[in-house]
């Protein structure tokens, strides 16, 4: 069994920061692909940022500069780093991993329970 398990959310004020963990668990053979979605009230999920194993980031155009993605891949872990935070960042924030579980042939997608984050203005 896989979980994402994320951690970091809260309420801070326009112009912020706030850092998002995310933690893979279970026996893991390999983690391709480990990225943040969001969802504001009424929005479609859209990606945030996303990095490969080998450390390449991409970014949504509306954080670029903003935030920053980074992985431990011995933990299993993806960050996200959140500065100068705006009220249109607000939403619930969603770990998603690219992986494979040692039960399994095919690498599948996984994605963890979602942490809101509120800025207020």
């Amino acid at each position: 069994q896989v979980q994402l398990v994320e951690s970091g959310g809260g309420l801070v004020q326009d112009g912020g920061s706030l850092r998002l963990s995310c933690a893979a668990s279970g026996i893991i053979l390999r983690i391709n692909v480990m990225g943040w979605y969001r969802q504001a009230p009424g929005k479609q999920r859209e990606l945030v940022a996303q990095i490969t194993s080998g450390g390449n980031p991409t970014y949504a155009d509306s954080v670029k500069g903003r935030f920053t993605i980074s992985r431990d891949n011995a933990k299993n872990t993806v960050y996200l780093q959140m500065d100068s935070l705006k009220p249109e960042d607000t939403a619930v924030y969603y770990c998603n991993a690219d992986l494979k579980h040692f039960s399994s042939t095919y690498f599948r997608e996984y994605w963890g329970q979602g942490t809101q984050v509120t800025v207020s203005s």
